[in-house]
């Protein structure tokens, strides 16, 4: 069953596993970005988000044989990925920073998000939340950062959220609604402005 003319993730698994090993690079175009994101996120290094993006692409690729069907590729995926992510944090002993990134030359560079606003302001304003925003994230209990951070930057829905945790789905939506309501307070000074 195709979706909007697209084949769905388990159609091209199935096509990779009966040895069209070319969809895979289909599903690679789905997720890719997507993956990046939620890893850089969790690693705070675009480099290190990249990398193991890719390392995670090339064990799932080893492993396809071993996908569940019943399950949604998406959530398998990003299950990998947050294993794989959380060695990595344990291996490094990687602390978690801000957003801010220091070049090779010394020089600082800062997670751009797109602006509503026009002009130098609009900008600078928008890096401020960006920064706040992203400073509130960090300041959760782990719990929470990780499931604000599954739906928000994985975009995974709830349902696969729940599979991904093993957690019922009530439990998800009720601890995602406590997070965005930590979020909230902590931000409530700054948004006021």
């Amino acid at each position: 069953m195709t979706q909007g003319g697209q084949p769905t993730d388990e159609e091209l698994v199935a096509a990779v596993l009966s040895g069209d090993r070319d969809r895979f690079g289909d599903l690679v175009d789905r997720y890719q970005g997507r993956l990046v994101n939620y890893l850089f996120r969790l690693l705070r290094n675009v480099d290190d988000a990249h990398d193991l993006a890719q390392e995670v692409l090339v064990k799932i690729y080893q492993v396809l044989d071993r996908f569940d069907p019943q399950y949604k590729f998406s959530t398998w995926l990003f299950r990998v990925a947050q294993n794989a992510a959380i060695d990595q944090i344990r291996r490094r002993r990687l602390k978690l920073v801000s957003l801010r990134q220091e070049g090779d030359e010394g020089e600082g560079r800062d997670w751009d998000l797109p602006s509503l606003e026009r002009g130098p302001y609009g900008e600078l304003r928008n890096r401020e939340r960006g920064d706040a925003i992203q400073r509130a994230i960090d300041a959760l209990p782990w719990e929470y950062r990780e499931l604000i951070l599954l739906r928000h930057q994985g975009d995974l829905p709830y349902e696969e959220i729940a599979q991904m945790k093993q957690m019922p789905l009530g439990t998800v939506k009720n601890k995602l609604f406590r997070g965005r309501q930590m979020l909230k307070e902590k931000l409530q000074d700054f948004l006021s402005d």
